[in-house]
Order: structure tokens, then sequence, then C-alpha cells
């Protein structure tokens, strides 16, 4: 998509220490259960799993958190947990790592979100989910809503982080775009299907193909089909810049002047995709907030995505790992 001289790249990771941003979104607890398979069970046709180790990580808005932190930001994520032993151990895991907790809200009336994984021999078995998906109440909302006025004059970027947990509804994203376009600040949603078109006036706007498809009702099937998508994704939601992220297939970038850049997937291996696309939403927040262009952060956060679907579980990108990682790219040329 853009080829940096190593000076550029240089100058682009060096400016994301300090940028302070925000994630407001679904906060999750992810959960793991390790180990191995050697047998079936013998009440049903199902694999027998046994359990070698346990832990527990960042997910969701947390994680993009998470990565936010891990290229040198200084992120403040602001969503609710319940009052339960999950909401604990998530609070206790952003203490942890040193993270601002200010922002993860306790809301005594709904759980908190927790994904748990069974991984055998590096292999997904299977995911469960606890949670519920109604919509917060006025009260969390105009709490969410305080946290991040408090910060708004430090902040570089505010990201929208929704997974269709009951975080972000029509009326925060409208709150949300309204303090960001006032106070000039970038912002960057990652959406899901319920939102789809209320992400208007955003600076980035970075659906994935699934949800495009089902939020406009086609099939992304060619280069053709995916170019219409997008030129109508940016005059609909009148965004700055959108990226549809079309997995396999890569990445394509639609601006607002016109201009379509197409790049191909930066992975050399796959092992999960799990989380990737919260890398591309915090790297191309990261890169736009360090001075670079729509195509230059779209690139980077391109490598990043790549990087981390070569790891098991969900993991941040390290801002080392992403500088050599282009560089070695850029050395190949």
């Amino acid at each position: 998509m853009v080829s940096f001289t190593q000076g550029r790249l240089e100058g682009l990771i060096r400016g994301f220490g300090g940028k302070h941003i925000a994630v407001v979104g679904d906060l999750m607890l992810d959960r793991y259960y390790w180990g191995s398979v050697a047998r079936i069970s013998p009440e049903a046709p199902v694999p027998v799993v046994e359990v070698e180790s346990e832990s527990a990580r960042l997910g969701g808005a947390a994680n993009v958190a998470n990565n936010i932190a891990s290229l040198g930001g200084v992120p403040l994520m602001i969503g609710v947990v319940g009052d339960d032993a999950a909401g604990k151990e998530l609070r206790a895991i952003v203490e942890g790592s040193n993270l601002p907790a200010e922002g993860v809200l306790v809301d005594p009336s709904r759980p908190t979100t927790v994904k748990t994984r069974v991984i055998a021999h590096h292999q997904h078995v299977v995911r469960v989910d606890k949670e519920v998906k109604e919509h917060i109440g006025a009260v969390s909302q105009g709490r969410i809503l305080q946290v991040l006025k408090r910060h708004l004059d430090t902040l570089d970027a505010i990201i929208i982080e929704d997974y269709n947990k009951g975080v972000v509804g029509k009326g925060l994203i409208q709150e949300l775009v309204e303090l960001a376009k006032g106070s000039r600040k970038i912002i960057t949603a990652d959406p899901k299907f319920n939102n789809f078109f209320e992400y208007r006036r955003v600076t980035v706007f970075k659906p994935n193909r699934m949800e495009t498809e089902e939020a406009l009702g086609v099939r992304l099937r060619d280069q053709q089909s995916v170019e219409q998508a997008g030129r109508m994704l940016v005059e609909r939601l009148e965004a700055e810049s959108v990226l549809l992220t079309l997995g396999e297939r890569g990445m394509s970038l639609f601006e607002s002047n016109g201009t379509i850049t197409h790049v191909s997937t930066a992975a050399r291996k796959v092992s999960d995709v799990s989380g990737a696309g919260d890398t591309v939403i915090s790297t191309l927040t990261m890169a736009l907030a360090a001075g670079a262009t729509a195509k230059e952060a779209s690139t980077l956060a391109n490598f990043a995505g790549g990087v981390v679907c070569g790891e098991v579980g969900i993991v941040p990108i390290d801002r080392d790992v992403l500088y050599h990682t282009v560089l070695e790219s850029l050395n190949h040329e």
C-alpha cells in the first residue's frame, strides 16, 4: 500500500510514544483453558480436553486498550463490568498491567462479558460466551461520557469499539462524534451490525467483509463489488476514510477524495485470527495520532494484524516487533 523510507518509518513508530487514546466500548474478560486431546468422550462424539493450564486476558475494548499500551501509547479504556468475580478479575488485570482503571465502571445490573476458549494442540476446540446484550441504562452512559469529558483535552484520539454487547448505542455514538469533532480529535470506529450506519462523520470507519455484506445486503465476491461497497459507505457515512478488511484478501482503503487503495494481507501464517481486528484499529489510530496519512496508517495496521494472526490466543502487537516486521519487508523490496 505504501513503501516507507526507513526514516519515515522510524519517525512514525517513535511518534507512537505517549499518545493518549480513549477506547470506548465493550470490555471483556477472555479466559483460556489450554490442554491436549488424547481420546473421544464415551458419552458423546466430542474430544476430551485434558486441561494443563488456565489463563485470563483482557478482551474486547480492553484488548484494544492493551494494544495501545503495547504500542507505546497511554490508553483510557471506558466501559462497564459487572459487580461479580469476573469484573474484579478484569480490574485486577488492568491494574496489574499498570493501565488506568478510572474508566472501568461497575454496573451491578449486568454481568461482566466473559469469553471462554478451550484450546488443545494450538487449535480452538470450543468457545463459550457469557454475556447480556441489552443496552446499558442512561446512568451508565452518563458516567462513560463524564470520564471521557474529564480527559478530553489531553486525548489525541478516540476509538469506538462496538461488539454489540450493549455499551455502544446510537445516542452514545452521536455524543462521542460530537465531542471529537468539537475538539478536533481523531475518532475511529470498529463497528458491528446493530449500529452500522450510526457512525457518521468519523475519521476512519473500519468494518470487515461480513459486517459490510450484512449491512448493505450484498456479497463482496470480487474487486468491483468491494469498490462499489466502499464508495457507498464513504458517501453514506460522510467518513473521511473507510478501511474495509477482507481477511485473506487483505484490505481496501477508500478516501473521501475518491482515492481507492488495495493491499494484500501481510500475514505469513495464520494460527488464530482472534483479536486481529482489535490490533488493526489500535495501530491505525495510533499511526494517525502520530501524523501518518490514511494510507500509511492502514499499511502499518495491515502489518500489525498479520503479526498477531501468527499467535494463538489474543495477544497485543509490540511496537518493536511491528517496526522490525515492516523494516524487514522494506529490505526485501
